[in-house]
């Protein structure tokens, strides 16, 4: 079990557990100087995957108006080469 563990975790518990613990004070030195807070963090990638989902539907939008004005022009030429194409 302790091997698992140790391959796991990718060194001993203790020795990654300092690793995590040395990370986030300097990620939380950087957050500070930059005026960020964890609330701050989740509310702009709330408001991140909203955005994306506004502009993700109008793209859907834009794709089925520029499909249907193709058709248009497309589907006319298919048909008028389907019935007089060479048998």
């Amino acid at each position: 079990m302790s091997n698992s563990l140790h391959s796991f975790l990718g060194g001993t518990p203790g020795r990654v557990f300092v690793k995590i613990l040395i990370i986030s004070l300097l990620v939380g030195i950087v957050m500070n100087l930059f005026g960020w807070t964890f609330t701050s963090l989740i509310e702009q990638l709330v408001i991140y995957f909203e955005d994306l989902w506004d502009a993700g539907l109008i793209t859907f939008v834009n794709i089925a108006h520029l499909i249907a004005t193709g058709a248009v022009i497309v589907v006319p030429i298919f048909f008028f080469l389907r019935i007089f194409r060479k048998r």
